[in-house]
């Protein structure tokens, strides 16, 4: 078999992405490769939820357990992936990757297209949770590192497929082996931890979940990004010519505030201390990387452990015109009358969409939701469904439901485990077959809080008036396991100098009255003129318990934005 360099350029590493989760954009993988010159293609499919879905995908099928949409997109572009020396790399092989591994070595053959398929395994830990007392879950991963990845590619492989490691792994472990880093290299590693970080979630980085979009000229079809990664870990983050959205400041910025928690991003490979980032913008959709320190990783690895939670079941009351709270109060007293047996967990929501004299009803129209969970599935299933169906003529004037409830259906809880990372098998499975075992990392260091930096001086405020905060910054949430994260930003040093002092976590509960009772952490990154707070249980079980409205906090950060705050007038558009 003919060998293919690595890279088209020995001194940059061009890594492009395909898929920020298990249900993005299927084309993506075509266009990416269509779109201009690639070394390596990646594709994050793994979420904590997926983990979940996947695993009750192997209750049924031992066989399943991995991205199926992959494979699919792999019939189609495997061939065109090899014309262009393109190198994959992703992490669809979720529960199985040995049984991904091995079904895209036939559709290989089917296609008569010559592939060397590796992948990595050792994550999934779930015949072994009893031993390192993590409890009964139904899966438990391990986080691995990018070093499987960069032993599988130096090795020859063309596609390599792994179970659960960190998002930016598949960023640095190409990145690895093809500047041939050390385990130390802390630096460079922590550099591409941080480029990984930007583009694992595809359209994200440039314009998706923007709050400033309506800067963008065509969000219509966001491109994809792409990481250009120097041999000392600086970056510039890019995508394909002719492609939507954009690579701004701002949209990297967006991206690096998205599920992180303090100033220290723990990973298995490095430390990543993200208040050494420094952005720059080198031209139009060019974004430059520099300056990330990086630091010991510490001695233990995450573990994902995902369980069957319960079941769950809701229904939404419609409420119209007047006496909304008296007609919500009424509903409420009459299904939770007729129950036979209450519910574990019985929460009511009533969201007031309603307007005062309504030109039409729909804008007259409040909801009342009611969630109810518990371990038999028969408490939350026909007989609760029934009684809110049998309200229909005996309730408030006007009642009708959006829909008629079901029965009660599944629903995951997450929690978060650590092991030490010795204990965690790491092995790189060849495409010939071999067997090489990754050694753990032996120079760790022991996670410890960041001080918070020097303040800037308050900037002098003669006068204010009440706007939203989203008129001066910009904000990204997102879930991480219960607890969620709201990164605020902004772009000048002025208003850098307000934010920094006006949004405490006091002010922050303030604002955000679901999170008061909640402990808030807050962390300070100034290079980034950023803030970025945890918010800790306010997912309750994580993502699958869908314990809120918003269960993976896609929209925390634009609600805050939308609250009213003191603005010196001087940095009102």
């Amino acid at each position: 078999m003919t060998e293919r360099s690595f890279a088209t350029t020995p001194e940059v590493l061009r890594i492009g992405n395909c898929s920020g989760f298990y249900g993005d954009r299927f084309s993506a993988m075509r266009e990416m490769l269509d779109g201009g010159a690639l070394d390596v293609l990646t594709g994050d499919y793994l979420a904590e939820l997926t983990m979940l879905i996947l695993g009750r995908d192997r209750m049924k099928d031992p066989e399943l357990g991995y991205a199926k949409t992959f494979l699919r997109q792999a019939e189609e572009c495997l061939g065109l992936a090899v014309e262009r020396g393109v190198r994959i790399v992703v992490n669809a092989g979720g529960l199985n990757p040995a049984g991904l591994a091995g079904k895209l070595r036939e559709v290989a053959a089917s296609l008569d297209v010559p592939v060397r398929c590796a992948h990595v395994e050792g994550d999934d830990l779930t015949a072994r949770t009893e031993e390192l007392g993590l409890g009964e879950p139904l899966t438990a991963n391990a986080y691995l590192g990018g070093w499987g990845i960069a032993r599988c590619l130096a090795e020859g492989a063309d596609v390599v497929v792994t179970g659960r490691v960190t998002d930016a792994a598949l960023v640095t472990g190409p990145a690895a082996a093809h500047f041939g880093w050390a385990r130390t290299d802390y630096d460079e590693l922590a550099g591409a931890v941080v480029a990984g970080h930007v583009i694992e979630c595809g359209t994200q980085a440039t314009g998706g979940n923007f709050s400033f979009f309506t800067e963008i000229a065509d969000l219509t079809r966001p491109g994809f990004p792409i990481a250009e990664i120097a041999g000392d870990g600086s970056s510039v983050i890019t995508k394909h010519p002719g492609t939507g959205g954009a690579v701004t400041v701002d949209t990297v910025t967006a991206q690096l505030m998205y599920e992180v928690d303090t100033a220290r991003y723990a990973g298995p490979d490095v430390t990543t201390r993200l208040d050494t980032v420094a952005l720059e913008q080198h031209g139009p959709d060019r974004v430059g990387i520099r300056g990330v320190v990086g630091e010991p990783p510490p001695p233990s690895l995450k573990v994902s452990l995902n369980s069957i939670g319960g079941y769950r079941n809701e229904v939404e009351f419609v409420l119209t015109g007047l006496d909304i709270h008296a007609k919500a109060e009424l509903a409420r007293e009459q299904l939770e009358a007729g129950l036979v047996k209450r519910p574990r967990e019985m929460t009511w929501t009533l969201a007031r969409t309603d307007a005062v004299d309504a030109d039409t009803q729909e804008r007259a129209s409040a909801t009342l939701r009611c969630v109810v969970r518990d371990p038999d599935a028969d408490v939350v299933g026909r007989s609760f469904a029934n009684v809110a169906v049998e309200l229909a003529l005996a309730s408030y004037p006007g009642c009708h439901l959006t829909s008629v409830p079901r029965s009660g259906s599944v629903y995951g809880a997450f929690a978060p485990g650590f092991v030490d990372s010795a204990a965690v098998p790491h092995r790189a499975v060849l495409a010939d077959g071999a067997t090489v075992d990754i050694e753990p990392i032996r120079d760790t260091r022991a996670l410890a809080d960041v001080a918070e930096p020097e303040l800037p001086e308050p900037l002098p405020t003669e006068s204010t008036r009440h706007e939203p905060l989203g008129v001066v910054a910009a904000a990204r949430s997102g879930d991480k396991g219960g607890n969620a994260n709201v990164g605020v930003w902004v772009r000048t040093d002025d208003e850098w100098r307000w934010l920094v002092h006006t949004l405490t976590v006091e002010r922050l509960r303030s604002l955000l009255p679901e999170i008061a009772d909640l402990p808030v952490t807050r962390a300070v990154l100034p290079n980034l003129r950023a803030v970025n707070f945890v918010v800790e249980g306010v997912l309750g079980d994580g993502a699958a318990s869908q314990a809120r409205f918003d269960p993976q906090a896609k929209a925390l950060g634009e609600w805050l934005r939308s609250r009213r705050v003191p603005v010196p007038e001087e940095l009102i558009p």
